[in-house]
């Protein structure tokens, strides 16, 4: 038998309190945990998460929560999903289900008692784990447990049959091979990936994105990019990819999922806002990408402490930090000089400028006048590296001379 152990989220009050919500109303045995949480206890990693299933409908599941004074939110009735709130904590109830019809994107679901039935219609063995609320470990599958200590992402049944219900699931192979995977990728479900990238066509591009950023999340994500284009998905996903030379250097840099995204793509503003848009990024992340191209003022790993301080001035921090992490992945052994500027930019307090248009005013400047005085005053500012003084005073100097 199988048990999870020294876990703290298992024995939470706050989770407790859920459980026994739905005892209450199902009585023992009609509430296991399932899945990630289950999953990740197993292998000894993080546990964000907390799903629950149930044999309880989910209006039962509502009038339990609500009983037992737990605030109960309708985030999926249609697919049995109830999201129970104890002590700020949310805790995803989901009734077990059978899938009636899919159409690669939806399923039309029926709820059941059935704890196998519900197994056989989730996405991996690893994530077909069920712990009942002392922690006894259930594997309908009869392989899930095996999977999660040996690091295999294997599909429940056949990998068509699964991936013909959600193609997402192919990005998800990969995902879960970059989190979770341990030495070769499983070869049934490689080769139905392959043969079936096509159905991706059906995904939204909101759900693609999400999925791809948790991917590069990964600590290790290189070897699934690999597989991803070997096998023609990443082609599918990323059709103006620049393939994964600077990438897998950027893995070895930075965590940041969207740097690594970022150096997926090719050094042009106009194709990676285009990939942005393909990928229904937000504003913040497609704006995010193309500041973190070569600009100018360039940023190099080579620059010394001085023109360090005036391109951080020029692009402010994070747009110097993204350049100098690309510049380093880029260039992988100059890693201390690149190292020295991270941490120039994270020491460095950015000064503001000094002088204002009422300062420019009074110097004897007025209407376009004041914008090329102020510009002209800062480009010496910065070439002089900041220099302290009385700078209002010193604006007439910057006046546009008259034309005689």
């Amino acid at each position: 038998m199988t048990r999870l152990s020294d876990q703290s989220w298992l024995t939470a009050p706050q989770t407790r309190a859920v459980i026994a919500a739905l005892e209450a109303a199902g009585g023992p045995g009609c509430a296991r945990f399932v899945g990630g949480c289950v999953r990740n206890a197993l292998i000894g990693q993080p546990v964000d998460d907390i799903d629950i299933a149930t044999t309880l409908a989910p209006e039962a599941v509502m009038a339990a929560i609500k009983t037992a004074g737990l605030k109960a939110a309708p985030t999926g009735l249609a697919h049995g999903t109830v999201t129970a709130i104890s002590g700020g904590q949310p805790h995803e109830v989901t009734t077990l289900r059978r899938d009636v019809s899919t159409d690669g994107r939806n399923a039309t679901v029926a709820f059941t008692s059935d704890w196998a039935e519900d197994a056989g219609r989730r996405d991996f063995r690893l994530n077909a784990l069920y712990a009942a609320p002392d922690g006894e470990v259930f594997d309908p599958t009869g392989q899930g447990v095996d999977d999660a200590l040996s690091g295999r992402i294997v599909f429940v049944g056949e990998p068509e049959t699964r991936i013909r219900e959600d193609y997402l699931r192919i990005l998800r192979f990969f995902r879960f091979h970059a989190w979770y995977g341990r030495g070769p990728a499983d070869a049934a479900g490689l080769k139905a990936c392959a043969d079936l990238k096509d159905g991706m066509v059906r995904l939204s591009a909101e759900r693609v994105s999400k999925e791809l950023l948790k991917l590069l999340a990964a600590p290790g994500p290189a070897p699934a990019l690999r597989l991803m284009a070997e096998s023609g998905v990443l082609d599918r996903v990323l059709p103006d990819h620049a393939g994964l030379s600077l990438f897998e250097s950027m893995v070895r840099v930075s965590p940041d999922a969207l740097l690594r995204l970022s150096a997926l793509l090719p050094a042009d503003a106009d194709r990676v806002r285009a990939s942005a848009r393909a990928l229904r990024l937000s504003n913040a992340q497609k704006e995010r990408l193309v500041l973190a191209l070569p600009a100018e003022p360039a940023v190099s790993v080579a620059m010394d402490e001085r023109a360090g301080r005036a391109a951080l001035y020029r692009l402010g921090r994070r747009r110097f930090e993204d350049q100098v992490l690309r510049a380093w992945a880029a260039a992988p052994v100059r890693e201390v000089e690149a190292r020295r500027l991270l941490d120039q930019a994270a020491a460095w307090p950015i000064p503001r400028l000094p002088v204002d248009g009422h300062d420019a005013a009074r110097a004897g400047a007025s209407g376009p006048a004041v914008g090329r005085t102020l510009g002209a005053f800062e480009d010496w500012w910065v070439e002089q590296d900041f220099p302290d003084g009385d700078h209002a005073a010193m604006l007439g100097r910057f006046l546009p001379r008259s034309k005689p």
